[in-house]
């Protein structure tokens, strides 16, 4: 492995680093990417749902946008909404307000344009690998010894290729997340929402997934939003972040993030990728209550010592 590039640092001794402080070449890099046609604009989207008590808005004025080829992650507290918002994104879900603009054109409901990778595998248990790949071209009207023709070089570039006949029980939980992610990319969508994929596989198959997830996307000219609460996650794959607060869910800060690519392990630990994680921490900390609530719990020990 070669030496980290690390953005030109101009500190006087003592002074932290600042999360915004760019690199030439990542200043250019943010330049062309804004140069690039929006792929994804959401405009003032809001989601309320009815509660016991009334109305109970879950989204408020959420505006933002992607660009083509960007990966934008959006991360935030447990029930701020994230989750409900990539649901809207792939068309599963519908606003009460705003909208959802794809190269220009308000979108409803899901279409071939935007994929989604769930947390959950959703793969047929019966259907190979290549079968499973192929399942939404056979959807679109292909026979299906052409969604497998046209499927196998997505098996292939996921580093599946030699178990392509295999069955889902037969895959390890990583493996089983890339076939997802080969059957979504398999329809060629202009956007692929993701909502937090890799959350329910170990951490090293994590940090694997995360490694192929860059190698894949860039090899593929199709925008990606992924969903996390994963803020080390969050700074090595994104381009931005969306960083949204709870309660009702809206947008608080979006992060450009100064690390350079290509992105590797030691990025992990060098001070620009530490320093845009705690900034990221203080936004999201921000919106937690200063105090945890104390739960009516009865002690149900006779040991006569203190654990604390």
């Amino acid at each position: 492995m070669g030496p980290v590039a690390l953005a030109d640092d101009t500190r006087t001794a003592g002074e932290p680093l600042d999360h915004r402080q760019q690199s030439p070449a990542v200043r250019e890099r943010f330049a062309k990417l804004y140069e690039r046609p929006v792929t994804l604009d959401v405009q003032g989207l809001t989601r309320t749902f009815e509660g016991e008590s009334g109305p109970v808005t879950a989204l408020d004025a959420i505006s933002f946008r992607a660009h083509r080829r960007e990966l934008l992650c959006i991360i935030g507290p447990s029930g701020c909404g994230k989750s409900t918002l990539g649901r809207i994104l792939a068309g599963l879900d519908e606003p009460s307000g705003g909208r959802v603009l794809l190269h220009g054109e308000e979108v409803h409901g899901p279409c071939s344009q935007r994929g989604m990778v769930f947390q959950g595998y959703t793969l047929f248990p019966w259907r190979t690998v290549v079968q499973n790949v192929a399942f939404g071209l056979e959807i679109s009207g292909m026979s299906p010894s052409g969604a497998a023709r046209e499927a196998l070089p997505w098996v292939e570039m996921v580093g599946l290729g030699p178990f392509a006949d295999a069955y889902p029980y037969q895959l390890s939980g990583g493996m089983k997340q890339r076939v997802a992610i080969a059957r979504a990319l398999a329809n060629r969508p202009r956007i692929l929402i993701m909502d937090e994929p890799f959350a329910a596989l170990d951490a090293q198959t994590r940090a694997q997934m995360q490694s192929y997830l860059i190698q894949i996307w860039r090899q593929v000219d199709v925008t990606i939003v992924f969903v996390t609460h994963d803020l080390d996650e969050a700074v090595f794959l994104a381009d931005r972040v969306v960083v949204m607060g709870a309660h009702p869910g809206r947008i608080l800060e979006v992060v450009e993030v100064p690390v350079p690519r290509p992105r590797e392990i030691a990025h992990f630990e060098t001070p620009l990728f530490l320093a845009t994680k705690k900034h990221l921490e203080t936004l999201i900390h921000h919106e937690r209550p200063k105090e945890v609530d104390r739960l009516p719990i009865v002690r149900m020990t006779a040991v006569g010592d203190d654990v604390e």
